[in-house]
């Protein structure tokens, strides 16, 4: 048996893990903040419980992630201060932004965040580590679905060029 045989969690993270990991946690609690301050620019009801539920999925992965690295002695990176609730209307209009535009942000962050999923799960050579970010990974798919249904709906979604090209 070597070092690396047994239960995962009781084998030691590699520097890349534990940098992914930290990374992933400052990232996320950006993100969990900026999501509080974009919940009150939010006018329609639809996108403010899309923008809630990727607060609360983000919350839950920091949970997640922090308590792995406690448990690995690596320190946290700072959290920034909850964002206090404002009323739409407070908010002036040139200074708001536009639901559409925070539509948007969700999806580009979601699809980021895909992107930054698979390449902790790739290069992780604790199985815990990959399975946390397989899930994480299965989560944030099943919300960039949810989040493109919401584009389409609205009549936000701008698509790229359409390719209709039919062979004869």
């Amino acid at each position: 048996m070597g070092i690396l045989s047994g239960d995962p969690k009781n084998e030691p993270m590699h520097y890349g893990e534990v940098f992914g990991i930290w990374t992933a946690v400052m990232t996320t609690k950006g993100k969990v903040a900026g999501y509080q301050a974009l919940k009150n620019h939010v006018g329609d009801e639809d996108l403010k419980k899309l923008v809630e539920e990727a607060i609360r999925q983000g919350q839950q992965e920091l949970n997640e992630m922090e308590a792995l690295l406690k448990e690995n002695g690596v320190g946290l990176p700072p959290t920034p201060p909850d964002r206090p609730a404002a009323e739409l209307n407070d908010i002036p209009t040139g200074a708001r932004f536009m639901d559409q535009e925070v539509a948007a942000m969700l999806s580009a962050d979601t699809a980021a965040s895909l992107v930054a999923c698979s390449s902790i799960m790739g290069e992780s050579i604790r199985e815990d580590i990959g399975m946390m970010f397989g899930s994480f990974h299965t989560q944030k798919a099943a919300f960039g679905v949810k989040v493109l249904r919401l584009n389409k709906e609205k009549g936000w979604l701008i698509p790229p060029p359409l390719h209709s090209f039919k062979a004869e």
